[in-house]
């Protein structure tokens, strides 16, 4: 059995106008809601073993900020693959996954994760900044994992329903 987290950024900051999308770090809602979604993992008892995160900076403030906030002490990977990411390369880079990880948390943008969560969890869900979906997964293989396939989608969580 395998858990897939999948976890929008936190709010970003649209104040400087130079920056690029890219560049955009996250707005002060974005600072406390991303620790805010790291103790509801930790309260869950869905601290992931191992995260994956678009390294866009809001991305990456958002990964940082939930590790330090859930007592994650595995490794963040940051990849460029992930940002603006389909569901297609999500779930590629959820296959390169070692067996050893149970938990695998993946931080990305929309529209890419809203349609994962829908492929996946076999319904359509608002996936607004810092939403959380957890999807259980009955393989013993991250290589198994299969786009057209529907798996548990056992909840969804967002900061303003916390």
């Amino acid at each position: 059995m395998k858990t897939l987290l999948l976890l929008r950024h936190a709010k970003s900051s649209w104040s400087d106008g130079n920056l690029s999308d890219y560049d955009r770090p996250l707005n002060e809602r974005g600072r406390h809601d991303a620790p805010r979604m790291g103790k509801l993992l930790n309260s869950l008892d869905l601290v992931p073993d191992l995260i994956l995160t678009s390294s866009a900076k809001r991305a990456a403030m958002t990964a940082d900020r939930v590790a330090e906030s859930s007592s994650f002490d595995g490794e963040i990977l940051y990849t460029r693959d992930l940002y603006l990411a389909d569901p297609e390369t999500y779930i590629d880079l959820a296959r390169g996954t070692n067996d050893d990880i149970a938990i695998l948390m993946m931080v990305g943008h929309n529209p890419g994760i809203e349609e994962l969560v829908e492929q996946l969890g076999g319904r359509d869900e608002t996936m607004s900044t810092a939403a959380l979906a957890c999807i259980r997964l009955p393989i013993e293989s991250w290589r198994d994992i299969d786009l057209d396939e529907t798996y548990e989608l056992v909840g969804v969580w967002r900061p303003k329903e916390l």
